[in-house]
């Protein structure tokens, strides 16, 4: 039962780290016409990593011209809230 649940977990969390990934990639990456994939890609991404980010750029605000360091520590805090959660699910069981 917990080797499912730390699966779930660890994919989830994987999940969210991926998506702030390249939405990161995304934004340095634009195309010279409009895609619609690319628009619902990037609506998608931004749906699902804002919530995520924008408490991090409060306290980390960008850096020069528009060099943004939240993905970066929302990637790291991600990490660091899986590890702890998947270490205490194991001493649950």
């Amino acid at each position: 039962m917990s080797a499912v649940l730390v699966s779930a977990v660890s994919m989830f969390f994987s999940f969210l780290i991926l998506a702030i990934v390249v939405r990161a990639i995304l934004t340095w990456v634009r195309p010279r016409v409009y895609s619609r994939w690319y628009y619902q890609l990037e609506q998608l991404l931004e749906a699902v990593t804002e919530p995520i980010l924008a408490p991090i750029r409060r306290f980390v605000p960008p850096v020069g011209p528009g060099i943004d360091f939240s993905p970066l520590v929302a990637v790291i805090l991600l990490d660091l809230v899986r590890a702890l959660l998947i270490r205490f699910l194991f001493m649950m069981d």
